[in-house]
């Protein structure tokens, strides 16, 4: 795939101007941009929209994970498990820029808990009451999951450790440790680049046939074509297409509601997180991630990323008329498991720098317990309201580690109606800035000198690992930019860098910057003078007068404040 795509802010007008498609995706997370590219890259005319900004659903509130799953592996999920072990493998490759081996240790606290349990539950598909794991039961399951890596695998197999050699590497733990088992993920550090990347990629490959907009609502059905409304302006077109993909997430029933009847195929489970700054706990973690499961049933994972620590994730039933927020019961619930694992490192609310939730875009499960819900995915077909030769595709389920898979099968599936043959396959194609991304120092150091273009070596270097080989682009533009410098809160970045970013990736709002193209409001720095001072950088791209940049920063501010509350 040669060249990228620009992300265009006037992205409802492109498809106001040619209000029809072979297929449209409606849902701009990662699964229905990749379903995008995938279309894409046969040649089908594929349009996708956004209500939102670009990832700024279920898909921006993941644990920055790519991995197998372990755990399914006692529901009987094998056929999950070795696909997202397979796909993981691949982003280690394609998308090397972004995902990267991740160290993990479970910290374990009993030797045989589980054992009996573990069978029964397999045998019922999942039910049953949660019982912490013990050494025997996670070292039969690290043998299992260590299988699905043979041939072409990208990570080293797992250890064993008793108590003592365990302390020695983490001398932090609970002292009561009896084992620790370690093994290897990967991590995805910016998911939200990462799907923009896919995003580019799918509209480069469509070469005019592939659109996307993100701030654009679907709304209804028309005599057969699908309404669409730009949220900014109000102004609507009916657009027709063929297939209909509904690639909402968690909002996948909603959606369904205003297209054509009301199904039941969702049952989300809400997944909350913190952020903290905080160097002692950093220390602490020795680099990995812990991930341990608590007496509960729920997963637990302490996480060193961007020079802070994420914290997560509860598992409980949410209902989509509710607000999706992480609550102070989850917060104190976060302390407490971090007190536990680590007794004397001490954390309060003070060190929390970012919080956020999201709803996992789970099947509905009836009275099973949420931990134990399938992670896998399925496509329902319904029939499009008006058309006799249309319909729409609903994806229930899907993760982010399996993206490029469940959008394989969604292409498929969409092929098959449209009769159109598959080109060419998603496999191994590497994503935006992971193509000729270097994987080694040296390598890394002479890209580095190859593109250096005035800046210095220090600061190609942090391009570079914010964007990938892309930065080749973002260099050129700060180096023709005759107005380039360093922001006075946020050192880091440049006045040029960013209204590169708010002229070539559908930016329309400040918070867009702030929380996806960046990792700005993640690591605890959008303070007000970052806000304003970012606002005032990209205004003369976005067309920004001095009211309209006061308002985007209450409105990035209000957006903020709402993901970290000030502490109580």
């Amino acid at each position: 795939m040669q060249g990228t795509g620009t992300l265009q802010r006037e992205g409802f007008a492109q498809l106001a101007a040619r209000p029809y498609a072979d297929v449209l995706v409606i849902g701009g997370g990662i699964n229905g941009i990749a379903a995008l590219r995938d279309l894409a890259m046969q040649g089908v005319d594929v349009a996708l929209v956004e209500r939102g900004d670009f990832v700024s659903g279920a898909s921006s509130k993941s644990s920055h994970m790519i991995h197998g799953g372990i755990r399914y592996l006692e529901n009987g999920e094998f056929r999950l498990v070795h696909e997202a072990v397979t796909e993981r493998n691949a982003l280690l490759r394609t998308a090397a820029h972004y995902v990267r081996p991740l160290q993990t240790t479970i910290p374990i606290f009993s030797t045989f808990s589980g054992v009996l349990s573990a069978p029964l539950r397999f045998l019922r598909h999942g039910s049953g009451t949660p019982h912490e794991r013990g050494a025997v039961l996670i070292k039969i399951g690290l043998v299992i999951y260590d299988s699905f890596s043979r041939g072409g695998g990208r990570v080293p197999r797992h250890s064993f450790h008793g108590r003592r050699a365990s302390l020695r590497q983490l001398p932090h733990l609970n002292p009561d440790v009896k084992y620790t088992a370690t093994y290897w993920d990967a991590s995805v550090h910016d998911p939200e680049r990462l799907a923009l990347d896919v995003l580019r990629d799918g509209l480069a490959a469509g070469a005019g046939r592939a659109r996307a907009a993100n701030y654009t609502a679907a709304v209804g059905v028309d005599d057969g074509r699908v309404v669409l409304r730009d949220v900014e302006t109000g102004s609507e077109v009916p657009f027709t297409a063929s297939v209909v993909i509904n690639a909402t997430g968690p909002w996948t029933d909603v959606t369904n509601a205003q297209l054509h009847e009301r199904t039941r195929y969702m049952g989300g489970t809400k997944g909350s997180h913190i952020v903290l700054d905080h160097p002692q706990l950093l220390a602490a973690t020795g680099g990995r991630e812990l991930f341990f499961e608590h007496s509960d049933g729920r997963i637990v994972l302490i996480y060193p990323l961007k020079g802070r620590v994420l914290v997560g994730t509860t598992d409980i039933e949410h209902d989509m008329a509710d607000p999706i927020v992480c609550t102070e019961a989850e917060v104190d619930y976060f302390l407490q498991l971090i007190s536990h694992v680590l007794p004397d490192v001490p954390v309060s609310r003070q060190e929390i720098v970012y919080r956020y939730s999201g709803v996992r875009p789970l099947p509905g499960h009836g009275d099973l317990a949420p931990g134990f819900v399938s992670r896998d995915y399925r496509i329902e077909r319904a029939p499009l309201p008006g058309r006799t030769d249309a319909c729409i595709l609903s994806l229930v389920g899907g993760k982010w580690t399996t993206f490029r898979a469940s959008a394989e099968h969604l292409t498929d599936r969409t092929l098959g109606l449209l009769a159109h043959p598959r080109r060419c396959s998603t496999k191994g194609v590497a994503i935006g800035g992971g193509r000729g991304f270097p994987v080694t120092e040296r390598a890394r150091r002479q890209w580095v000198a190859d593109h250096d273009g005035g800046l210095g070596p220090a600061r190609v270097g942090v391009l570079l690992a914010r964007y990938g080989t892309l930065a080749a682009e973002v260099i050129a533009a700060i180096a023709a930019d005759p107005d380039d410098a360093a922001l006075i809160s946020l050192p880091r970045y440049s006045t040029a860098e960013l209204r590169h970013v708010a002229s070539t990736e559908a930016v329309h709002h400040l918070d867009d910057v702030l929380m996806r193209r960046t990792s700005i409001a993640f690591t605890g720095r959008a303070s007000a003078d970052a806000a304003r001072e970012v606002a005032e950088a990209i205004a003369p791209v976005l067309g920004w007068d001095a009211d309209a940049c006061a308002a985007e920063v209450d409105r990035a501010s209000a957006a903020v404040h709402a993901a970290v509350p000030a502490p109580s």
